[in-house]
C-alpha cells in the first residue's frame, strides 16, 4: 500500500511539475512578447471628440503556448473585445484576428522591434457601421507602462485614432456584459 502511494505521490509531482513547465512554453516566434503575458493592464482611453474611458486589457497565454489571447473592456463593459494573436508560417509573420461586442472584427499583422519594445499592427477593419476600414497603431512598453497610439482609415482618409497609456494593474478584471 506504502508503495502505491508513493508512486501516486511522485506521479501528481511529476504532472504538476510538467504541466508548469508547459505553462511557460511559448513560441520563439511570440517570445518577444513574453513580457505582456500574465499582466492585466488599467488605461486610460482617449479618443478625438469623445470623452475619455477606462480601459481594462488582459494577456494571457494561449493554445498550449502557440498564441497569445488579449480580452479587454472599456467603462466596465460598455465595449469589449478578444485578440487571438499567433505566428502564421504562410505568411511569414505574426496575425491577430480582433472580435467585438459591437458586431465587427478585424484582422491584421504586427512586427515587435525587440530593441525598443515596440509593436506596430496594421489592420483591416469588416463590417464597422462608422466607416472604419483600416487602422495602423503603434505600442510601446518600457517598464510597467504600455504607450498606444492609433489612426483610422474612415470614409477613405487618414483621422486621429485612439491613444492609451497603460500601467500594470493586477486587481483590475475585464468585464463583459
Amino acid at each position: 500500500m506504502q508503495l502505491k502511494t508513493f508512486w501516486l505521490i511522485t506521479l501528481i509531482f511529476v504532472t504538476g511539475s510538467l504541466s508548469a513547465a508547459e505553462q511557460a512554453t511559448l513560441s520563439a516566434e511570440l517570445e518577444p512578447l513574453r513580457s505582456y503575458i500574465g499582466k492585466t493592464w488599467r488605461g486610460l482611453l482617449s479618443q478625438p471628440g469623445q470623452p475619455e474611458m477606462i480601459d481594462i486589457s488582459r494577456w494571457e497565454r494561449a493554445l498550449n503556448g502557440t498564441a497569445i489571447k488579449i480580452s479587454h473592456s472599456v467603462n466596465q463593459g460598455e465595449y469589449g473585445g478578444e485578440t487571438m494573436l499567433f505566428y502564421d508560417k504562410k505568411q511569414q509573420s505574426l496575425v491577430y484576428y480582433y472580435f467585438t461586442t459591437a458586431g465587427f472584427y478585424t484582422h491584421g499583422t504586427m512586427s515587435v522591434d525587440k530593441k525598443t519594445q515596440t509593436l506596430t499592427a496594421e489592420e483591416t477593419v469588416e463590417n464597422n457601421a462608422k466607416g472604419i476600414t483600416k487602422v495602423r497603431s503603434s505600442s510601446k512598453l518600457s517598464e510597467n507602462t504600455l504607450t498606444t497610439t492609433a489612426e483610422y482609415l474612415q470614409q477613405g482618409k487618414w483621422v486621429a485614432g485612439h491613444s492609451a497609456v497603460y500601467k500594470t494593474a493586477p486587481d483590475a478584471q475585464v468585464v463583459f456584459k
